[in-house]
């Protein structure tokens, strides 16, 4: 690219979800603007990244990743939840509203009240940069090793072939991927949790649950309150579950039980049934 071409603006539904092609971009995601989002943006050298600010939530973790990127000199927004549907990049585009940005991208005119398609062109005024890929963050944590064990994933985006019969608490934002059922989870685990991400504007937060109903998956989401959003490990020790879906319910599952009874209650389950073939 030359010096006096602006960057291009590309949009995706999850950062996980574009490749090479966002390097020295203005990448508007669907993702949560966590740390580890965040880390996923840096590792693609994005010139400047808009996210979804997730309902902030505990700790302001769904906009920590904004802080995180401007350590490294990358400029980084976030629009309000409730203005456009997290996981779904052409939403946040058309309406979107920045509430949230860091200091790189406030010295560019991106500011909390401006349109996001606004914010995007102001961001492709950043100064191109070669920086040093982020250090490696370690993403997957096995937390009970019997049984059905219990994975803590980051990310949606590290479910794998392995986790498939297993119980996976996200760090993940509850919402299908530019609204496809297909992108709910990748493998058919026994259950999986996420953050409900505030919730946010057209219940956007929790569409995974009844696309995982129809899959026979038991799923729940915690409040981003009660978790940090992008930290799994928080989803399982801290989460206090808003919404569950029917295959979860008839367990005996209910919104207010905390992420550890979820996970205690479907792992009883599943030694009954085991215990009964």
């Amino acid at each position: 690219m030359r010096t006096n071409e602006l960057p291009p603006v590309l949009t995706a539904d999850s950062i996980t979800r574009i490749g090479g092609e966002a390097a020295g971009a203005v990448v508007v995601n669907g993702s949560h603007g966590g740390i580890y989002a965040a880390y996923l943006a840096a590792k693609l050298g994005v010139a400047a990244a808009v996210f979804n600010d997730a309902g902030v939530g505990r700790d302001a973790a769904g906009i920590a990743g904004l802080a995180y990127l401007a350590e490294q000199g990358v400029p980084a927004a976030a629009v309000g939840h409730d203005t456009a549907r997290i996981g779904d990049g052409a939403d946040m585009i058309a309406r979107g509203v920045i509430t949230h940005a860091n200091k790189p991208a406030l010295t560019l005119g991106c500011r909390p009240g401006v349109a996001c398609r606004d914010a995007a062109a102001a961001l492709q005024r950043a100064a191109p940069a070669a920086r040093e890929p982020p250090p490696a963050r370690e993403g997957a944590f096995l937390l009970i090793s019997e049984a059905p064990v219990l994975w803590a994933l980051d990310s949606a985006s590290l479910v794998a072939t392995a986790h498939t019969g297993t119980i996976v608490a996200t760090g993940s934002h509850g919402g299908l991927l530019g609204g496809r059922p297909d992108t709910a989870l990748k493998v058919d685990a026994l259950a999986a949790l996420f953050n409900d991400a505030g919730i946010g504007i057209d219940e956007a937060g929790v569409t995974r649950l009844p696309a995982l109903d129809a899959r026979g998956i038991g799923a729940g989401t915690v409040a981003a309150v009660s978790a940090r959003i992008g930290d799994a490990r928080s989803t399982y020790e801290d989460g206090i579950l808003t919404r569950v879906n029917s295959r979860a319910a008839a367990c005996g599952i209910a919104a207010g039980m905390s992420a550890r009874e979820f996970v205690a209650i479907i792992r009883r389950a599943a030694a009954e049934r085991w215990r009964k073939s």
